[in-house]
């Protein structure tokens, strides 16, 4: 009698060179990602190779019972971690039958940007930190916390080890695996201030496909503790109080700034930042005045600061960059729960095609 583990496990390339695509997409709350898997009857390797498809929109807030269907355009393919094989994982944006994309399709505006010449030879890199807390699933209240309680203050439990320190190792670890298997350039994870919270790293990657490497590793993510039963917040500040909010540091740099004289083209691009400020704010999260209060490693929402190794303000740049003149900086301000398609096109519209 075969086990389930058994059947989940089943090698489709023994019997069948038929695939299985999960197709993924952001839904109506723009936080919220859906999927659903079809056969292929082949390897697929090119997004443009694959079929569009379509879903029922007015389930997922985004489409009237009356005029539903909404069409998924596969844009990304990473190897499905979890089925394993040929089997891979797609990620999609949405458009209606008429192709336009719909209102919550963040990733087709990002596209322009990133295709617009003056951005593409500027070839901007991106490394995001995704902060996150891990929830027990039935009290929503962080993992290893006591019930109803509260653990010891901050300080024993960045970057820590120890099971009073430490909670929840093995979904991150499992996670930073399935996201190298995948194909995503993750390139680090760390434990966080508070307990229960976690971050991983993405990048350097270029232009869009920060944006799409970032969405599907918080799919995995969300797949991940699906199966150990524990739920992902993505909330700025999912404890108030004194405890550190999450956020999604977003580290940026373009091809000028990464050579020789870069450092000029970074205080510049910061300058544009700052008379920007409200409009970035805005687009960079929802509840990120909860976060950004000027404590706990944050600069006030409301006032734009920048300094070099200043984890205090609004844009950081590190002291390598000052001492040899050139690298990258930190906008610090994005949420947790920020768009990375959104983040990422703006930082670079803001810096390269916007003029003050």
């Amino acid at each position: 009698m075969a086990l389930l583990t058994d059947l989940i496990n089943l090698n489709l390339s023994d019997t069948t060179d038929k695939i299985i695509a999960e197709y993924i997409w952001i839904g109506g709350s723009g936080m919220d990602l859906r999927s659903k898997a079809r056969t292929l009857t082949g390897a697929v390797s090119d997004p443009k190779k694959l079929p569009k498809w379509n879903y029922d929109g007015s389930s997922t807030g985004q489409a009237p019972g009356e005029d539903s269907e909404v069409i998924l355009y596969p844009q990304a393919i990473f190897k499905d971690p979890f089925r394993r094989g040929n089997n891979i994982l797609v990620m999609c944006d949405a458009y209606t039958p008429a192709g336009e994309p719909i209102p919550t399709n963040k990733r087709h505006n990002a596209a322009k940007i990133f295709s617009h010449p003056d951005v593409a030879a500027e070839v901007p890199w991106y490394g995001i930190e995704q902060e996150y807390t891990l929830l027990q699933k039935d009290l929503k209240w962080p993992l290893g916390w006591p019930v109803g309680g509260y653990p010891g203050p901050q300080g024993p439990y960045y970057c820590a080890a120890g099971a009073d320190k430490a909670f929840g190792r093995d979904i991150v670890d499992s996670h930073y695996k399935a996201c190298l298997y995948a194909g995503i350039n993750i390139s680090g994870i760390n434990g966080e201030v508070m307990p229960g919270q976690w971050e991983f790293q993405v990048g350097p990657s270029v232009g869009i496909s920060a944006g799409d490497e970032l969405w599907v590793a918080r799919y995995i993510l969300e797949r991940i503790a699906e199966i150990a039963g524990v739920v992902v917040s993505f909330d700025p500040k999912p404890i108030a109080g004194d405890w550190n909010g999450a956020g999604a540091h977003t580290n940026y740099s373009t091809k000028s700034m990464r050579n020789d004289g870069g450092f000029e083209i970074i205080k510049k691009a910061i300058g544009n930042l700052q008379l920007r400020h409200k409009e970035h704010i805005a687009a960079y999260g929802e509840g990120n005045e909860r976060r950004l209060t000027g404590r706990h490693e944050t600069a006030d929402i409301h006032t734009f600061s920048w300094g070099v190794a200043n984890r205090g303000a609004s844009v950081r740049v590190g002291r390598d960059t000052e001492r040899e003149g050139k690298g990258y900086f930190e906008d610090r301000r994005p949420a947790s729960n920020m768009d990375p398609y959104v983040v990422t096109s703006m930082i670079a519209e803001t810096t390269i095609l916007w003029k003050p």
